[in-house]
């Protein structure tokens, strides 16, 4: 039988450039984003920098930055940048919950 997937070893190159060009693109946008949270957030008891979800979210310079800004959050937090309760934030439920950078 045959395979419908057919890759050669052009297409996987093709890939892995694809791939690590959206990584850096990823890292720009954690970055950018670790940046309006010191814009916008405030340091905790602890020292660690704190903003919340809804700050972010209703901030107009934000809203014309980041695309998807829940996308980028995710992607910070699984990088272990920043840290903040449950897996995804949602607004209005959300916006009180704090973003924590580690």
């Amino acid at each position: 039988a045959k395979s419908f997937l057919r890759l050669d070893f052009a297409h996987l190159v093709n890939i892995v450039i694809i791939t690590m060009a959206s990584q850096e693109e990823v890292d720009k946008e954690v970055q950018m984003l670790l940046q309006e949270m010191e814009r916008l957030g405030t340091k905790g008891a602890d020292g660690r920098l704190r903003c919340k979800f809804g700050a972010l979210i209703k901030d107009d310079r934000c809203s014309n930055i980041f695309e998807a800004i829940v996308g980028t959050l995710r992607a910070a937090k699984k990088r272990k940048m920043i840290d903040f309760e449950g897996q995804m934030l949602l607004s209005p439920t959300h916006d009180n919950v704090d973003i924590i950078v580690l």
